[in-house]
């Protein structure tokens, strides 16, 4: 089982304290401006995440701004293994080959003792190079039990006719450790799994321990590797007039190392649909990605209206259209409604596979991850804000998020007719922040 820090509360307890409108911290902090927020997202029957941001600003006087942010996610709950559901019961080794865990017939084979808390800091310094053009550069620092990541960024920024129009051009470099629990596994070796004997359980499902290092003999190549990523990005901020703002974005992601997710496996099936093992997935190592976006608001009588539209593409065949939309209502002067609208489409990486049949040759790239596959996605929600009498700010945000997984072409066999491999993932998420 993976070991945290079970900090939800007390990041709770602290947030809200910071939340609490009557306890400013402008005292304290005199010259920031600082936004914190406590974000809770809650899968049916999966990952539940609690999130604390807390990101401030300070000017230090001709254009010169420091802006410092940290992140803080506690994730639990029971994540998607890549297993196919059967329609008898299943005896499922865990992700890193230390015990087992059984599966109910018909249900989508769940780590349940997915458990893992992250800390981001990001820090970034801007300052003029001109009269009309500026420089940023920033730092971001990642860290997980099972994961590192740390990254250097920068960009420049130049205005031009009356600083109605502004072009800018940045480069980002991180560099990652992947270090999973039981060392990285030998891509498709077999994953291995208990004897399945009843008396092998405790009462929740679980293998009993018996004091003694249990994890299981599943070939393993290493105890870490790295991944590298450079991102280009391009930008063109366009006032068209008093009320329309637009925005376009054009950007390039190479990526080069350890892609493959140490967690994930694939079923491999025979002509009656039934599992006869599992094996590790394998991914490239190179990723290629590019990305279109373009951006308007228009600001109205009553509010702005925010419309968005993104394309991605990357050589793994994975294609992707993004739609998102929001409304600001202003129902006074202080406080405003914000209906929200986001509409997600991807096709699936060529060598996602849902299942591997037994008897014919391996593939050299596979994946049962659905977050690879073909799916459709949507958000709605809603959020309130208001101004307080001493000018900080407060408000609330209430979404629906529903992520529906998709047949991208393949024949099911025998028994996989009757279950569902393709299971929707349904979310709610809820968010309190706090700008002062």
């Amino acid at each position: 089982m993976k070991k945290t820090i079970n900090i939800t509360a007390a990041l709770a307890s602290a947030t809200c304290a910071l939340l609490h409108p009557y306890a400013s911290a402008n005292d304290m902090l005199e010259g920031w401006k600082v936004d914190t927020s406590l974000m809770y997202y809650g899968e049916t029957d999966r990952v539940t995440a609690v999130e604390t941001v807390i990101a401030g600003q300070k000017d230090f006087g001709d254009e010169r701004l420091f802006t410092g942010k940290i992140v803080i996610d506690t994730l639990t709950g029971a994540s998607a293994t890549g297993a196919v559901a059967q329609l008898t019961a299943q005896t499922v080794s865990r992700p890193s080959g230390q015990g087992s865990y059984t599966v109910n017939a018909g249900e989508t084979p769940l780590d349940n003792t997915f458990k893992d808390t992250r800390v981001q800091v990001d820090g970034q310094w801007t300052q003029p190079w001109s009269d009309v053009s500026r420089i940023t550069t920033g730092l971001h620092l990642s860290t997980e039990h099972d994961y590192y990541s740390l990254g250097f960024n920068g960009s420049y920024a130049h205005d031009f006719y009356n600083k109605n129009t502004t072009l800018s051009g940045g480069l980002a470099y991180s560099y990652d450790v992947i270090k999973p629990e039981g060392g990285l596994p030998v891509p498709f070796s077999t994953k291995t799994a208990s004897t399945g004997y009843s008396e092998d359980y405790d009462d929740d499902g679980y293998i009993e321990e018996d004091g003694d290092d249990n994890y299981a003999n599943d070939e393993r190549s290493g105890s870490s590797d790295n991944k590298s990523t450079i991102d280009v990005l391009f930008g063109l901020t366009q006032v068209i007039n008093r009320r329309m703002l637009m925005q376009f974005n054009l950007g390039v992601s190479q990526i080069n190392g350890y892609s493959t997710d140490p967690y994930k496996v694939l079923s491999i099936v025979n002509d009656q649909g039934l599992t006869q093992s599992l094996v590790y997935e394998n991914r490239p190592d190179s990723r290629i990605k590019t990305f279109a976006f373009w951006q308007t608001k228009y600001a109205l009588d009553f509010g702005v209206a925010d419309f968005s539209y993104r394309f991605a593409t990357d050589d793994w065949k994975v294609d992707s259209h993004t739609f998102d939309s929001r409304l600001r209502i202003n129902l006074s002067d202080s406080s405003y409604l914000q209906p929200h609208f986001r509409y997600y489409n991807q096709s699936a990486a060529e060598f996602f596979q849902p299942f591997l049949m037994e008897g014919q040759a391996l593939p050299e790239f596979a994946t049962a991850d659905y977050r690879l596959g073909e799916m459709t996605a949507y958000t709605v929600g809603l959020k309130y804000g208001m101004e307080l009498d001493n000018g900080d700010e407060l408000s609330f945000r209430l979404e629906y998020y529903q992520q529906s997984p998709k047949n991208a072409g393949f024949t099911e066999p025998g028994t996989l007719k009757d279950v569902d491999l393709y299971p929707s993932v349904k979310a709610v998420i809820a968010q309190v922040n706090y700008r002062f």
